[in-house]
C-alpha cells in the first residue's frame, strides 16, 4: 500500500517538475560527492604532500664540498713566477660527509610513514563528516519533494471538489459559501505548493553542489537503501570502534608520537661531518682527513624531547576520548534508530485509516449527507496524516544515516 502511493506521488510529480539530468540514489550521490566534491579535492592533497615528507626523509645528506685559496702577498717571498702560481701560495680542497648517527635516518622515514598514514586517516575522516553532510541533505531533499508531492496530489483532489461544487451550485444543490470554501482552501494549496517548490529546488541546488555535480541532479525517491538493520547494539559498537576514522587516526597519533620520541632522541646525538682534505702548499701535495662534532655540553635536544613525551600523552588521552564518545554515539544512535523504526511501523495503519475516512466523508458530501465543514475536516486531517507519516519516515532515515555515519559504514557505502 505505502509503495503504491509512494510510486503514484512519484508520477504526479514527474509531470510537473523540472526535468533533471542526473537521478541519485543515496550512494550514488555519497560516490559522487567522493570523486567530485570541490572541498573533499583540496583535502585530497595533503596525502601526496606527504608522501613528499616520506621521499625527503629518504635522502641522504649530500656531500660538501669546500675549497680555499692563499697567496703570498709579501714580494720578498714570492718567486718569479707570478702572483697566482701554485709555486707562490696553497689551494684547499676539502670534501666532507654529514652523517646520521643514533638511527636518525631511520627514525625520520617511519615518522614520515606514521605522517602519511595519519594524513590518509585525516583525508578519510573528512571524507566521514562529508559523506554525512551529503547524505543529510539528500534526506532533505527527499523531505522537501516527499512534502511537495503531498500538496499536489492534495491539489488535485481539491481542484476537482471545486468543479463538482461549481456544477452543485448551478443546481442549487449547494450554497455558494460551500463553493467559496473549497475555493479558498484551493488557493491555499496553491501557495503551499510555489513555497514548497521553491524550497525543493534550493536544497537540490545545494546537494548539487556537494556531490560536486556540473549538471542538475534529481533523486531516487523509491531508494532501497534504507533497509532494516537487524545487527545487535554490541555488535554495532563493536564495529564502530573497529571501523571509525576518528578512533583509527587517534590510534595511529600514538604510534607516531613514540617514533616522533625516537626521532627526537636521534636528534639529540651530535651530528659529525667528516672527509677527505687536498691540500697544495708551493707546489708541495698535503693529503689529509677531516672531522667535526659538537660537543653535546648545552643544547641535547631537551625542549623537543620533553615536547615530544608530552604528545604521547596527548595522543593517549584524546584514544580515550575518542573511544568514548564513539561508544555514546553509536549507544544512543542504535536506540533512536529502533524507536523511530517501531514509530513507522505503527503509523502505516494510520495513512490508510485517513485515506478512507476521506473517500467516506467525500461520499456523504456528495450525497448531501454530511456538510462542507465534515469534508474540508477530513480533508485537513487526511493531509496532516499524510504530513505527519512522512515526518516520521523522515526521522526514520535521519537515524539510520547517523547510525551509518556513527559506526563508520558510510564511508563503506560510498566506495
Amino acid at each position: 500500500m505505502v509503495n503504491r502511493f509512494i510510486l503514484l506521488l512519484t508520477v504526479v510529480f514527474t509531470a510537473v517538475s523540472l526535468q533533471a539530468q542526473n537521478s541519485l540514489s543515496l550512494q550514488a550521490s555519497l560516490q559522487l560527492a567522493r570523486k567530485q566534491n570541490p572541498d573533499l579535492q583540496v583535502s585530497a592533497f595533503n596525502i601526496p604532500l606527504a608522501e613528499g615528507d616520506v621521499t625527503q626523509s629518504q635522502l641522504r645528506p649530500n656531500p660538501i664540498f669546500n675549497t680555499q685559496l692563499l697567496y703570498m702577498t709579501n714580494r720578498n717571498y714570492r718567486n718569479e713566477a707570478g702572483v697566482l702560481n701554485t709555486a707562490n701560495g696553497q689551494h684547499w680542497f676539502q670534501v666532507t660527509k654529514p652523517l646520521q648517527i643514533g638511527g636518525l635516518r631511520t627514525n625520520k622515514i617511519e615518522f614520515a610513514n606514521k605522517q602519511l598514514t595519519q594524513s590518509k586517516l585525516d583525508f578519510n575522516e573528512t571524507s566521514r563528516g562529508l559523506y554525512y553532510a551529503v547524505a543529510s541533505k539528500w534526506l532533505d531533499v527527499w523531505s522537501a519533494r516527499v512534502n511537495l508531492d503531498i500538496l499536489l496530489k492534495g491539489k488535485v483532489y481539491i481542484d476537482s471538489l471545486v468543479k463538482i461544487n461549481e456544477f452543485r451550485l448551478k443546481d442549487k444543490v449547494i450554497t455558494g459559501t460551500d463553493l467559496a470554501r473549497t475555493q479558498l482552501l484551493a488557493q491555499q494549496y496553491q501557495r503551499d505548493i510555489i513555497t514548497s517548490q521553491q524550497h525543493y529546488s534550493n536544497e537540490l541546488q545545494n546537494l548539487r553542489y556537494l556531490v560536486g555535480a556540473s549538471d542538475s541532479v534529481s533523486i531516487q525517491v523509491d531508494d532501497a537503501v534504507f533497509a532494516n538493520i537487524n545487527t545487535a547494539g554490541d555488535s554495532l559498537l563493536k564495529l564502530g570502534m573497529s571501523k571509525r576514522t576518528d578512533v583509527l587516526s587517534a590510534k595511529n597519533a600514538i604510534d607516531a608520537s613514540e617514533t616522533y620520541i625516537k626521532l627526537q632522541r636521534s636528534l639529540a646525538y651530535p651530528r659529525p661531518e667528516v672527509g677527505a682534505i687536498f691540500n697544495p702548499q708551493n707546489n708541495i701535495p698535503y693529503v689529509g682527513a677531516y672531522a667535526t662534532i659538537t660537543i653535546p655540553l648545552l643544547d641535547r635536544n631537551q625542549g623537543q624531547r620533553a615536547k615530544a613525551e608530552t604528545q604521547r600523552q596527548q595522543a593517549q588521552q584524546n584514544l580515550l576520548a575518542t573511544q568514548r564518545q564513539a561508544e555514546t554515539e553509536v549507544t544512543t544512535a542504535y536506540r533512536t534508530y529502533l524507536t523511530q523504526r517501531q514509530n513507522v511501523a505503527t503509523y502505516e495503519s494510520n495513512l490508510a485509516q485517513a485515506a478512507a475516512i476521506l473517500n467516506s466523508v467525500r461520499y456523504s458530501y456528495l450525497k448531501g449527507s454530511t456538510s462542507i465543514i465534515d469534508l474540508l475536516e477530513a480533508q485537513r486531517s487526511w493531509l496532516d496524516t499524510q504530513q505527519r507519516y512522512y515526518n516520521t519516515m523522515e526521522d526514520f532515515r535521519r537515524s539510520y544515516i547517523q547510525l551509518l555515519y556513527v559506526t563508520g559504514l558510510i564511508n563503506q557505502l560510498a566506495e
